[in-house]
């Protein structure tokens, strides 16, 4: 590393020391602990990975920054309670990815990328297992339960799919999901229980999962490009409204539904 870029941790490291001072810091940083600022560090990398969406570089800089932040505030109050700090953070991850890619590091040669991934989560398992602690031989062992549920459920997935318990292809995925769907319907014919929804509405997004992880399509992305593509086209209607001398509220359902057909077809 030169020493620019170490200059640049360190004073960030410097800059994080002193809000946290408890005498010449920032009351709210000082305030703070690891529970309170873990959702601003997932915050911030939604916002990473939104600014890559948009192919915005200059934002995604910036946002890279304020995730680095999340990791060296992390640290710093870890310091404090003398359990680990910054460089110790980086010295273990550095000592992970060598150890997991044996092939780049060692003299490890693998067939091919699907006997590769066989051997990181072999890798991975063996790590579990020299923690210590209860011994969880499944292959479901390790998928964190703090995860997104969306990402867990495609954690979970994969794994079942280690061991052969996966569809073969999209096309029993997309019958599954046909299969849920009637059945959310049926609950509803029979009276709309909600802890029977909630059970069945949940299948059909596992299934909606299990269906992203076969096409290939991270279900995370798609959800933000289905997000942004329905905002787009509600600002549209809103404006076609407001171009008319009305309000979209003002317009009932049908015409409201008029507009949206319109703002397709603007878009093409």
């Amino acid at each position: 590393m030169s020493d620019a870029p170490r200059r640049g941790i360190d004073e960030l490291l410097a800059v994080m020391a002193r809000l946290r001072d408890p005498e010449r810091g920032c009351p709210w940083d000082v305030q703070q602990d690891f529970a309170s600022i873990a959702p601003y560090t997932i915050e911030e990398a939604y916002e990473v990975a939104d600014a890559i969406d948009r192919g915005d570089f200059d934002d995604l800089r910036e946002e890279l920054g304020d995730l680095l932040l999340q990791v060296v505030f992390h640290a710093q109050m870890a310091a404090e309670q003398g359990r680990f700090d910054f460089d110790d953070v980086a010295q273990a991850i550095n000592a992970k990815m060598i150890r997991r890619h044996p092939h780049v590091f060692g003299d490890a040669h693998y067939a091919d990328l699907g006997a590769q991934k066989q051997a990181w989560e072999e890798l991975k398992a063996a790590e579990r297992a020299a923690k210590g602690g209860v011994h969880d031989a499944s292959a479901l062992a390790g998928v964190s339960h703090g995860l997104p549920e969306w990402k867990r459920a495609t954690k979970l997935q994969q794994r079942a799919a280690t061991v052969g318990f996966d569809w073969p292809d999209h096309r029993p995925v997309l019958d599954k999901l046909a299969e849920e769907l009637d059945e959310v319907r049926a609950e509803f014919d029979a009276g709309a229980d909600p802890a029977r929804l909630e059970d069945e509405i949940g299948d059909v997004l596992f299934v909606a999962a299990n269906l992203a992880r076969h096409a290939g399509v991270d279900f995370s992305r798609a959800l933000r490009h289905a997000n942004a593509k329905f905002e787009r086209r509600f600002r549209r209607m809103e404006q076609l409204a407001a171009t008319a001398g009305g309000t979209l509220a003002g317009h009932d359902l049908a015409a409201q539904e008029a507009l949206w057909q319109q703002v397709k077809r603007e878009e093409g």
